[in-house]
């Protein structure tokens, strides 16, 4: 007799059943939130939003979105093609400095380039001229240069691994380099670069402190202003909607085109890409190429922050700031390990819960990332404060007790913020590393009796390590450069160096911002040169 789905669903439910789903709902609290909350409708200013400010977020989203698409392409993947595919000067080195503009969030490049063509500013000294970067045009220009690491390293990858036998059958059929690249080698990268690119435009509608600073209106900051100005919630949660469901779009149409092409790399007669020898002359102009993109994303950052921190570290560098850096350290620290906990929780319990149907949800508990950091935190604070409330009503009816806030305002409301934003960051290495695994070692051990939990601990940890390690340092990194999400969900006591320094930069003290700037710089050097030597052990 055929069972039915409900007694087949009875019979393979189990414990991992139940933990894949409660980590699912604890991850879309969320988005449930703000889903929920948006059929209250918007508050009072939408109409006026609407009318006179909503027109300016559309444009002025779409441009940044379009500019700095165009830039990071052109970066990324011009420089990731050079290094892979020609001898230049300094190659080993330049494939790894590349990557360095990661370790600078834009916000900080961003107050950097304000300095640097400022009245008083280098290129004002030099050049006696002053160039007005405060606009649309210098933000897609700053976030450019931030940002197109994430197509480079994509590009690169592809590029590395790409057989020379495409190039060879392109030559013999007559074509030369530059259309053997742009018929042929750039269509196959196209998965790899648009990967990067999607990273990219998740992070320019991320972004608040370079916009707000630069003066330009874009949802992000319409979600701040709604929700501290004109303190409406409501039209914070509608303008959130409006900005999720613009980044789901985008997603959509970018699978549903790349569902109608095939891409396909033949393993069996795969060889590895030669290098190929210019002339002097153009070797250098190819460096000159390669090494542009570094010294805008990182060397006159750099440059610019150490000039100010040698200006302002006596009144900086006090036992304040040495807190501040501390609790920035504890938070990005703590919420690493967490963040890795629920991602190895989150992987073995998909493997080992017994309901097909539950496969499915593995995906949605690592959308955190595709959501901006504010609307992450408005959908959070939504939930805790009503949670709050009513705790504060209910001891004051049953108890006669006055009590505050004990969930929102808290460090564990930011750290449950942290792990739900950037889950997907842990995710991925150790899903990657765990695949390549297989089943037979785990099966193996399961066959001679051992449980699931002691074969995880005793065989699969070890091999992982490498990938948890990845996982915890990326994480670190970003925690210790998100802004927008500690901005809101922060709380009162507390202070965070991104937040320390975008103080400073609101207050017109932007010289004073730099050391807050350089320690956040610091400490994202370091996973920047061991992501570079996983991508080269690949």
């Amino acid at each position: 007799m055929k069972l039915t789905s409900f007694y087949k669903i009875r019979r393979d439910l189990n414990k991992w059943s139940i933990i894949l789903l409660t980590i699912v709902l604890f991850v879309s609290i969320p988005i449930i939130s703000i889903a929920i909350n948006a059929f209250n409708g918007p508050g009072e200013s939408w109409n006026h939003i609407v009318k006179n400010v909503l027109p300016n977020y559309l444009e002025n989203s779409f441009w940044l979105v379009l500019g700095t698409s165009i830039l990071t392409l052109f970066f990324g993947i011009s420089s990731a093609w050079i290094v892979s595919i020609y001898i230049i000067p300094f190659q080993k080195q330049l494939q790894w400095l590349l990557i360095l503009p990661l370790a600078i969030p834009s916000y900080i490049t961003a107050y950097a380039y304000a300095g640097f063509f400022d009245y008083g500013g280098f290129i004002e000294k030099a050049l006696h001229i002053k160039v007005d970067v405060m606009n649309i045009y210098g933000l897609i220009f700053v976030l450019s240069s931030s940002l197109y690491p994430y197509v480079y390293v994509a590009s690169r990858a592809f590029f590395v691994n790409q057989s020379n036998n495409i190039i060879e059958a392109s030559k013999i059929l007559g074509a030369n380099e530059r259309k053997t690249f742009f018929k042929l080698i750039l269509p196959l990268a196209r998965p790899a670069f648009i990967g990067g690119l999607v990273l990219v435009l998740m992070e320019v509608l991320n972004d608040y402190g370079a916009a707000k600073y630069y003066g330009i209106n874009t949802f992000t900051t319409g979600i701040f202003r709604a929700w501290f100005s004109l303190e409406e919630p409501e039209t914070a949660i509608f303008l959130s909607v409006i900005l999720l469901f613009g980044i789901l779009l985008f997603i959509l149409i970018e699978k549903y085109q790349r569902k109608k092409v095939s891409y396909y790399n033949s393993v069996k007669n795969h060889s590895k890409v030669k290098k190929i020898t210019t002339s002097k002359k153009r070797k250098y102009f190819l460096f000159f190429i390669v090494l542009l993109p570094f010294i805008l994303g990182f060397i006159i950052p750099l440059i610019q922050l150490l000039y100010w921190a040698y200006l302002t570290y006596k009144d900086v560098f006090t036992k304040t700031f040495f807190t501040i850096a501390l609790q920035s350290l504890g938070i990005s620290v703590i919420s690493a390990i967490c963040t890795v906990l629920f991602a190895l929780i989150f992987i073995y319990a998909s493997k080992w819960n017994r309901l097909s149907f539950l496969k499915s949800f593995e995906k949605i508990g690592i959308l955190g990332y595709a959501i901006p950091g504010a609307v992450i935190a408005i959908g959070i604070l939504i939930p805790s404060l009503f949670l709050d409330n009513s705790l504060i009503i209910f001891f004051r009816n049953m108890f006669d007790i006055k009590i505050g806030f004990i969930i929102n305002g808290t460090i564990l409301i930011l750290i449950y913020a942290f792990v739900i934003r950037y889950l997907a960051v842990a995710y991925s290495p150790i899903e990657a590393s765990s695949l390549k695994l297989g089943k037979a070692l785990a099966e193996a051990s399961n066959l001679l009796g051992k449980r699931k939990i002691y074969t995880f601990f005793k065989i699969e940890f070890p091999a992982l390590k490498p990938a948890i390690l990845s996982g915890c340092i990326l994480v670190f990194v970003d925690v210790m450069k998100e802004l927008p999400l500690t901005l809101i969900l922060k709380p009162y006591h507390i202070n965070t160096l991104a937040v320390n320094a975008y103080e400073y930069a609101s207050d017109e003290l932007i010289a004073e911002a730099a050391l807050p700037s350089l320690f956040i710089i610091v400490t994202g050097v370091l996973p920047i040169i061991f992501l570079n030597k996983l991508i080269s052990k690949s």
